[in-house]
């Protein structure tokens, strides 16, 4: 049988939103600059990568489950550098 091609798909794209944040956890970490960066954007983002984490948690849809959560972890880490070098 193997896996379902909706979870298939699920895990591609979570992998590809995901992996988007890690060239700019990357340069902010390295620059240590995020003056470019808006926090309000992020606090928003944030909050809503948290609740699509809680959404699949509560559905117990894995692909969103560890797409958000590794999502917020890398968004998390902008927003903290972001909130102690802006």
């Amino acid at each position: 049988m193997g896996v379902p091609f909706e979870t298939v798909l699920g895990l591609v794209a979570g992998s590809l939103t995901t992996l988007a944040f890690l060239p700019q956890v990357v340069r902010t970490w390295r620059t240590r600059s995020t003056a470019d960066i808006s926090l309000g954007m992020f606090l928003v983002l944030c909050t809503g990568i948290a609740l699509w984490f809680v959404y699949g948690l509560i559905n117990g849809d894995w692909p969103v489950i560890i797409a958000n959560g590794l999502t917020f972890l890398l968004a998390s880490i902008i927003l903290g550098f972001k909130i102690r070098h802006g």
